[in-house]
């Protein structure tokens, strides 16, 4: 029963700040404040009450329409909250009770964000990439303090993260180079760099080569596979946030794993 419980809330948690994400991700792109003025509808714009943004069961409710004009709600919102509650309650899984899970959460969060707003915009915010990469930075200089490791840790915490976050941006600026130049076109916008940057930060130089390196597999694969189908064509741009983001949680989840078993498959003869 304890367990049960513990578990429902963690999945509430996450609904909850999925049903933010949502205002961030619609919000964020057009200019507008976080804050104010509170929820409201899209189309005739009346604010909604507390029972209209309870997450994943407002929309239920509703059947996906507005309570006021009956105007059809995005399928988006709801399976964003469950997205963001699904994300926390198997992150819990995997670590536990920690203070690193509070940074997994935080984590999480912002590369969803981050994804859903490259897939509708094919931009990639400062505002979020920047504080993710401040967040990160903070978090692996202030969690080796909280496990007892002592203030020197966590200044070795921070070098390490910074210099991962200036590894994160220079690779991928140098990736952006190389292709425009061999495609004769622009191969990535800047926020993918400064978001790779921000994966360093959290995750360290091996985390963020990893991420990296499933993204551009997810890439080619989904991307050859939509050409193949002829759902896009040849030179459409293809955002890349969302594959460096489902990477960082693959990283996030068995990266140690991941990187274990390349050491033994391809280093153990060295």
């Amino acid at each position: 029963m304890d367990a049960l419980i513990t578990n429902t809330l963690i999945f509430s948690l996450g609904t909850a700040i999925g049903s933010f994400l949502n205002v961030v991700v619609y919000r964020l792109p057009a200019g507008l404040s976080l804050l104010r003025p509170r929820s409201y509808c899209p189309h005739c714009h009346q604010p909604l009450g507390p029972w209209d943004n309870v997450p994943i069961l407002a929309w239920l409710r509703l059947q996906g329409r507005c309570r006021f004009c009956r105007a059809t709600i995005a399928k988006r919102y709801p399976l964003t909250e469950l997205a963001t509650g699904l994300l926390f309650l198997f992150s819990f899984w995997l670590r536990g009770w920690s203070w690193g899970i509070l940074g997994d959460w935080v984590f999480l969060s912002w590369l969803l964000a981050l994804a859903l707003i490259d897939l509708d915009t094919l931009t990639l915010p400062d505002t979020l990439t920047q504080s993710g990469l401040v967040l990160g930075l903070a978090e692996q200089t202030i969690m080796p303090w909280l496990q007892g490791a002592g203030w020197q840790a966590g200044l070795q915490g921070f070098k390490g993260s910074l210099m991962a976050a200036v590894l994160g941006l220079w690779l991928f600026n140098l990736i952006t180079l190389v292709a425009s130049l061999a495609l004769n076109q622009t191969a990535m916008g800047a926020g993918d760099a400064k978001l790779a940057a921000m994966l360093g930060a959290w995750m360290g130089w091996q985390g963020l080569l990893l991420s990296s390196f499933l993204a551009c597999a997810l890439g080619a694969l989904i991307g050859g596979s939509a050409m193949v189908l002829g759902l896009i064509h040849r030179r459409q741009p293809i955002p890349f946030g969302p594959f460096l983001a489902l990477g960082a949680a693959l990283t996030l989840a068995w990266g140690n794993d991941l990187i274990k078993l390349y050491q033994s498959v391809f280093l153990s003869g060295l």
